[in-house]
């Protein structure tokens, strides 16, 4: 049980992670990195901003490799929570609502309607300042109103 809660906590908290990441640092010090992702048509299969993937992911196999190490520990639980945030977040932002991959194109589900539409509200900046809705999983409730 202890380790579930490990668990759900850390995705829980990998939101507010990828919030203040994505308002400070990608939209901030990291700019460069991100800057393509908010071109309207991007020619390539892949971004720069594709980085950021290979930055979550570091601390999650670390996190793996010593929470297997001996036996199962915490730091596995934590290192799951991370992996499992950047799996629903890749399903949410690449999949639904860039449609990086041609999986879901459409849906009636006002949730992921509302996550889209923020998203959209964010991408209608093309610059790195005056930003909103930095979030992803979970946005302000007036985006799931029809």
């Amino acid at each position: 049980m202890v380790s579930f809660l490990i668990f759900l906590g850390v995705f829980l908290f990998m939101e507010c992670v990828t919030w203040l990441t994505h308002k400070y640092v990608m939209h901030g010090l990291m700019w460069y990195f991100h800057a393509d992702h908010h071109q309207p048509k991007y020619a390539n299969v892949f971004e720069r901003n594709d980085v950021f993937f290979v930055i979550f992911a570091i601390p999650s196999i670390v996190l793996f490799y010593y929470g297997v190490e001996g036996e199962m520990n915490y730091l596995f639980f934590i290192g799951l929570g991370i992996t499992f945030y950047g799996f629903c977040y890749f399903m949410i932002h690449d999949v639904l609502i860039h449609q990086r991959f041609k999986w879901f194109k459409n849906t009636n589900n006002k949730y992921l309607i509302g996550l889209r539409k923020a998203h959209k509200v964010h991408h209608k900046h093309l610059g790195k300042e005056d930003g909103e809705c930095f979030g992803m999983l979970f946005v302000p409730f007036k985006y799931y109103k029809i």
